[in-house]
């Protein structure tokens, strides 16, 4: 017949206990002793430093696997590095990838007359990525532009006015090209100019708003003109590139890299942000 609580282990079971600098601990396998020096995270894993009497110090994963005054524990990170975790977490939960602060509890406005285009298809997922949830709190919808080459007729068919404000982002506006002529002309016109602002980003394209170190680069690399851009950054990177729906993966790939606004360039960030203003903030 079994006596007792046959299934407790002889040491007793495992509580667990915060790994505080100076806790002194064994751990089991190897029997070294020492003290807490600091808990870090490396590798997505976090490692506990023991101080051994002779000054020695090793790491061992946090976890099970250790004595403390011959009783077994489970170290846990201790209290002050966790409550700066919840409070990274909770500081992160309060703001949205543009980095404003996060509105909770509050529905989507009912779209308002104004407007944004977008010129691209993967301009208008990034900039949904990254400000879609502070335009949908502003009641702003974005819509895709597909080419400026009927800008300014797209423009009157919208009849913009005070109340119906139209900002638009155009991809690769740059001096002396076709698209900075067709903008110059839309700027320049007086009877619908003061409720339509024009912005753009000078890149090749909006792939390259994305900072090259989110892909694991010191800068963008240079293609030859030869070479179809995309193709030729897919190749760099080591990735399929002979179809479209290659080039589709690739920028998904590059998308999901960005997590917020730090992941992108200065350039593009204030020309959205200066869109956003636009139509949101009402003219004096």
């Amino acid at each position: 017949m079994l006596s007792g609580d046959w299934r407790r282990p002889p040491r007793g079971r495992s509580r667990e206990l915060a790994a505080e600098p100076g806790l002194v601990v064994e751990e089991v396998e190897t029997g070294w002793c020492g003290a807490v020096v600091h808990v870090e995270k490396a590798g997505g894993v976090h490692v506990v430093s023991l101080e051994d009497r002779h000054g020695r110090v090793r790491g061992f994963p946090l976890g099970p696997g250790f004595l403390v005054d011959g009783s077994p524990v489970i170290l846990t990170p201790p209290v002050a590095a966790a409550k700066a975790t919840l409070a990274t977490a909770r500081q992160a939960a309060a703001r949205t990838a543009s980095g404003s602060v996060a509105v909770t509890g509050e529905r989507a406005k009912v779209a308002s007359g104004s407007r944004i285009w977008v010129e691209g298809r993967h301009d208008a997922e990034l900039v949904e990525k990254v400000w879609g949830a502070d335009l949908r709190v502003e009641g702003v919808v974005v819509e895709l532009l597909d080419g400026i080459d009927e800008l300014d007729a797209a423009i009157r068919e919208f009849a913009p006015d005070p109340d119906h404000r139209l900002g638009i982002l155009v991809d690769h506006l740059v001096p002396s090209s076709k698209e900075s002529a067709i903008v110059e002309q839309v700027r320049r016109r007086g009877d619908y100019g003061q409720c339509v602002k024009v912005l753009g980003h000078p890149y090749v394209d909006v792939w390259q708003s994305v900072k090259p170190a989110r892909l694991g680069w010191s800068r963008w690399p240079d293609i030859p003109r030869s070479t179809p851009w995309k193709h030729g950054i897919c190749a760099a990177l080591g990735w399929p590139h002979a179809t479209q729906a290659d080039i589709a993966r690739a920028w998904k790939q590059i998308l999901g890299t960005v997590g917020s606004y730090a992941d992108l360039e200065p350039t593009l960030l204030a020309s959205v942000e200066e869109l956003i203003d636009f139509v949101t903030v009402p003219p004096d």
